[in-house]
């Protein structure tokens, strides 16, 4: 199907449902608009759809119903536009593979019909690699890195692909809060010519660096960053919630 490609919109989620084999409903009645450009936080509890969310843009799950386009195309047909870097527990360190190897399988889909690596291919992930600054883990293994180190391999990979788009599934989890900030450094820069969709439970920490947040609990609704209240996180989460404004070192 050719959709008609809006400029001022590179995804476009309209009236999405979905549920796994007639289960529960997952999400309901989505509607997401995102323009080139943006920096969107997705929030939300477990089980509220937000993992579920990246997938349908991905072209890995499809909707029960409603219509989703990417970059003015199906999901499925702009997947080589998209970089993804999943949950941080989803990737087995202890497989026997060098970053490089790791990296350049970011490449599939854009290196030569043989599938061999070309000397282009090593020259672009040499350049993201020093973009992220672990050029000089190149030959590693992934056994060897620390978990700041990997989450900037797992980034570089989605990069080569060389995508329009950036969707990252909490790609801060389990990692210490030095290497938090080193990785939202990184991605407001990658921002400046990439669009990025990611998936935090860090609320307070995100609101610094994103455009809007998406919170997500079955149904989806958009919010500048500037009106995140604590009343709305805790009907978000539907728990009581405690505000801490480190700008004044006290409580809210």
């Amino acid at each position: 199907m050719k959709h008609e490609y809006n400029v001022n919109t590179v995804i476009s989620l309209n009236n999405v449902n979905f549920a796994f084999n007639h289960g529960p409903v997952i999400l309901k009645d989505i509607n997401l608009n995102v323009a080139p450009g943006e920096f969107i936080g997705v929030v939300g509890p477990n089980g509220g759809g937000k993992t579920t969310l990246l997938k349908l843009i991905l072209g890995l799950l499809k909707p029960n119903s409603g219509t989703i386009t990417v970059l003015g195309r199906s999901p499925e047909l702009a997947h080589h536009l998209v970089g993804y870097v999943p949950q941080f527990s989803s990737f087995d360190r202890d497989f026997p593979i060098s970053v490089e190897q790791v990296v350049l399988s970011g490449r599939l889909g854009k290196t030569s019909w043989l599938g061999k690596y070309t000397l282009k291919d090593k020259k672009k992930i040499a350049t993201i690699l020093n973009q992220l600054e672990i050029a000089n883990l190149l030959k590693n293994s992934i056994s060897e890195l620390s978990g700041g180190q990997l989450q900037r391999v797992m980034i570089a990979r989605a990069l080569a692909c060389e995508p329009k788009i950036l969707l990252l599934d909490e790609p801060t989890a389990n990692i210490d809060i030095h290497a938090e900030k080193n990785i939202f450094d990184l991605l407001k820069i990658i921002n400046q010519t990439v669009t990025i969709i990611l998936v935090s439970h860090d609320i307070g920490f995100v609101s610094h660096y994103i455009h809007r947040v998406a919170c997500v609990n079955t149904n989806l609704v958009c919010h500048l960053t500037s009106q995140l209240t604590r009343q709305l996180i805790t009907d978000l989460y539907e728990l009581p919630v405690k505000i801490i404004d480190h700008r004044d070192k006290h409580h809210v």
